[in-house]
């Protein structure tokens, strides 16, 4: 009787915040979420990755984390965790790190948020971080591809419901 069963504590049922992320039905490839799990079963982050068609890899990763969680904590010329992530995905072990970090006010709807644009060592990397008015980090990574206000413009709030389990 599969609905007896108990959800293990290291697999979370899902956020309790919406997502801002790109909707799925505006992005022409493959997607994967992931979910960041605590020791006590609460989800400490969503991670989106959207690959290109035909195999040709992963070009973009979208991290939302709340205040709190471990992802979040990096020390001095460390990438972020979505940065990490894109460089696994594509099984490029080389050591990169962060070289500067600038501020950039963007337009999002009607609201400015102040983005930061992490610089990293490896070129190709593209990389930008805002917090949320609900204190969730956003960052997203893109390989050899600028993050542009465009991408902005497709970002919207997924329900949390979305990434239940």
């Amino acid at each position: 009787m599969s609905f007896l069963r108990r959800r293990s504590a290291s697999v979370p049922a899902g956020p309790d915040f919406d997502v801002l992320a790109m909707d799925p039905t505006d992005w022409p490839g493959n997607l994967g979420a992931g979910l960041l799990p605590a020791p006590d079963g609460t989800c400490q982050g969503v991670f989106l990755r959207y690959d290109l068609f035909g195999g040709r890899g992963p070009a973009m990763i979208i991290g939302n984390l709340p205040e709190g969680s471990p992802a979040r904590e990096v020390t001095g010329s460390q990438v972020p965790f979505e940065v990490a992530q894109l460089l696994s995905a594509l099984e490029n072990d080389e050591a990169v790190e962060v070289t500067g970090v600038e501020d950039d006010p963007v337009m999002h709807e009607d609201n400015l948020l102040i983005v930061r644009r992490v610089k990293c060592s490896e070129e190709r990397i593209s990389c930008v971080q805002f917090d949320r008015s609900d204190g969730v980090l956003v960052t997203i990574a893109s390989w050899d591809r600028p993050i542009t206000s465009d991408l902005y413009a497709l970002l919207k709030p997924l329900p949390a419901e979305m990434f239940q389990q």
